[in-house]
Order: structure tokens, then sequence, then C-alpha cells
């Protein structure tokens, strides 16, 4: 009996089940792509003076007073860069921001490795304290310096020259101190130490063994320096007293202030000044990028 009942008694139903639908995939915006976009919208937002000016500097005068303004120059006038030229003394303030700016950059060249030098490589009683209020006198406002440097640079019979401006970039400059001490930090010390038992004097292992490893960060200082004196406006307004003898920064403005100037030209003028800063960037970049993040790998 109880075989036929097992035999009679019909097989347990079986109920397939669905395999589970697979999770669908979440859609997630690259963390990279989200960061390259805001840089790339920046960018664009910092080029857009350029632009602006780079756009007017090419419209004639009738197209640069039109209302609405357009966004580009139907009939590009590229003799505005001829007649800017010829419509200021442009030669004369040219050569002037040349020498101030080639003299101040070979004094922050040669003055700032040094001193860093001092403050990184060499241990000397009380070297930390001094470091200390070099990095502090940073925060000291140029105006508050005026007078007196003023009355110091007048009783050196300095004052309508251009040493004002260029010699004090051979004492070194804070900040550029500060980027070199940082950089000669990360080398190690043990360079100058093997440099030392083969003989070098102190000179000799900074000029021959540590500097040329400091390319980089000197070519930071370069580009900082060349482009503060290129554009520096308050210092040679306040030391120089002949129209012959300011730069262009001065010059612009003295004109744009004495004389109807056609704005035009004047955008064409501020567009040959601004490229010389523009091809000094795309031409160190490299060393630019590489000495800054060097120099702050070690504090």
């Amino acid at each position: 009996m109880t075989v036929a009942r097992e035999v009679a008694e019909p097989p347990a139903l079986t109920v397939a089940r669905r395999p589970a639908p697979a999770p669908r995939p979440e859609f997630r915006i690259p963390r990279t792509l989200m960061v390259r976009l805001g840089l790339i919208i920046a960018s664009l937002l910092f080029m857009l003076p350029f632009y602006w000016m780079a756009n007017s500097a090419l419209k004639d005068i009738h197209e640069l007073s039109s209302i609405p303004p357009t966004l580009y120059p139907h009939v590009p006038a590229f003799d505005n860069f001829v007649r800017a030229v010829t419509y200021i003394p442009f030669g004369t303030f040219l050569r002037n921001s040349v020498v101030l700016t080639a003299g101040v950059t070979i004094g922050s060249a040669i003055s700032n490795p040094l001193i860093a030098y001092g403050f990184s490589r060499i241990k000397w009683p009380g070297r930390d304290f001094v470091f200390g209020i070099v990095m502090a006198s940073i925060f000291l406002p140029f105006p508050v310096l005026i007078v007196a440097l003023f009355d110091i640079f007048a009783k050196l019979q300095w004052v309508d020259t251009f040493l004002p401006i260029i010699v004090p970039a051979f004492f070194g400059n804070p900040f550029f101190i500060f980027l070199m001490r940082q950089f000669f930090l990360g080398l190690p010390m043990e360079i100058s130490e093997q440099a030392r038992i083969d003989g070098a004097n102190e000179f000799q292992v900074f000029l021959f063994i540590i500097l040329p490893l400091a390319k980089p960060a000197v070519a930071v200082v370069i580009i900082f320096a060349a482009v503060q004196a290129w554009g520096e406006f308050l210092t040679p307004l306040l030391f120089l007293q002949d129209e012959t003898k300011y730069p262009l920064s001065i010059g612009l403005q003295f004109y744009r202030q004495s004389h109807d100037v056609a704005y035009n030209l004047l955008m064409a003028a501020s567009t040959l000044i601004v490229l010389p800063i523009v091809a000094l960037f795309i031409a160190f970049q490299r060393f630019f990028i590489e000495g800054v993040t060097a120099g702050s790998v070690k504090g």
C-alpha cells in the first residue's frame, strides 16, 4: 500500500523562477571631466578681456563706436598697429621698458638664488630668525615706504633715473627668496658635502653644483621678475619725471589723459605690449610649471 500510494501521488510541480534583472549601470560623470570643464570655463573668462582688446584693436573708429558693439571686426584694420606705433613715441617707451625689464630681471636672477642659498644650505647663528624678518617684510605695503625711499634716492641723486627701479632688484625680493629657498631645501645635503670634501669652497658649491640643479626655479624667478617689471606703474611714476624716460605702462596712460586718443589705436598699442609677456610665458612654461611644483614639495 505504501508503495502504491507513493507511485500514485503526482510529482510536485516546480515553478521556474525568472532570473533577477541585472542592475543598470549607474551613469556617473568622471570627476576629471568636471575639473577640466571648470578649467576650460575659467580660461575662457580670463581670455575674454584679451579677446576684447584684440577685437577692438582690429576695428576702425566707426565700427568701434557702433551700438550694439560687434563681436568681431567685419573689416579688420591691421593698419591700426602701424598707426599706433607712430601715433605715440612707442619706440622710446619700448626702449625704456626693455632697459628696465632687463635690469630688474638680471638683478633678480643674480641676487635671489644667492640669498636663498645662504638661508637654506649654510648654517649660521640666527639664520631662521633673520629669514622670518625677511618673510615678514612681504606684508609691509609699498605705499608705507614711498616717502622713505624717495628721500633716500633723492639724497643719492638717483631721482629721474632708472637706478631706483633697477638697483633694488640686486638686493633680493622676499617672495623670490622664499621660492628659491624652498627649492634648495629639496636638494640633498650630501651633494654639497661631497663637493666640499673634493675641495670646493662655498661659492663654487653654489655656482657649479647647486645653481645648475635650480634652473627651473631660476626660470620661475626670471618670468615673475620680467612680468612685474614690464607692467610696473607706480615705481616709475614715482621716480621718473622726464617724459622721454617713461616706460610703456606710463606712456600709454600719460597720452590717454593728455591727448585725444583713438581707442582703437590705444588697444592696438596695448596688444603689442601684452604679446611679449605671452610669448615669454609660452616659451618658458615648462620650466615655470616644473619650478613651481618642485619648490612646493618641501615646506
